[in-house]
């Protein structure tokens, strides 16, 4: 599982790892198997590790008042799964995430990354990973405030194909913030466009 990773991290840096820093790195990470609908974390729960996704699919999100799931971000392969702000604050999450395949997952607690992040690679993997996700969050509020139902539901099939293969309808209109209905409407509408 470890390989997966040292490719990731490499691929994000001008400085290669070393030997040594991949072996810090192999006795830092502790690998773990998720089985589909097993909890990674649960409301309430103080989200202790972040996991990089070496094979499998995530899904984290919230439960309202009246029993529906409200997908806040969904995960695969080389992305990373986590609860920032309970991870980083150490506080209870609103959040549950589960795997919705057999996952396989390296894990890392918040104390272990600050003392991996000396590590040049990582540092510069880190600083990368942040700005990506400060955009695409961005993106993502952006057209949940300003984009139609199809617009959004286009520039996800086209920014993130792969989620289309891999979650079903519910999840995937869900995570756009309309019904399955309007998702299938939407959907028809393409194939006949």
């Amino acid at each position: 599982m470890h390989e997966t990773f040292i490719k990731y991290v490499n691929s994000y840096t001008t400085t290669p790892l070393t030997e040594g820093e991949i072996e810090v790195i192999k006795d830092t990470f502790v690998p773990k198997k998720i089985r589909k609908r097993q909890y990674f974390l649960q409301e309430g729960e103080v989200c202790k590790y972040a996991g990089f996704i070496v094979k499998g699919a995530m899904r984290q999100y919230s439960v309202d008042d009246k029993g529906v799931e409200h997908i806040v971000r969904l995960f695969i392969e080389n992305w990373w799964v986590t609860d920032r702000e309970s991870y980083v604050m150490l506080t209870p999450s609103v959040y549950n995430i589960d795997a919705w395949e057999d996952t396989d997952v390296l894990l890392i607690t918040k104390a272990d990354m600050n003392q991996l992040e000396k590590i040049p690679a990582v540092t510069q993997m880190a600083r990368k990973l942040d700005e990506n996700h400060a955009f695409a969050y961005q993106k993502r509020v952006n057209a949940a405030i300003s984009l139609p139902a199809e617009q959004r539901y286009s520039d996800l099939a086209k920014t993130y194909p792969e989620f289309l293969q891999r979650f079903p309808q519910h999840i995937i209109a869900s995570y756009l913030g309309i019904t399955k209905e309007t998702l299938s409407r939407i959907r028809k509408q393409a194939v006949k466009g």
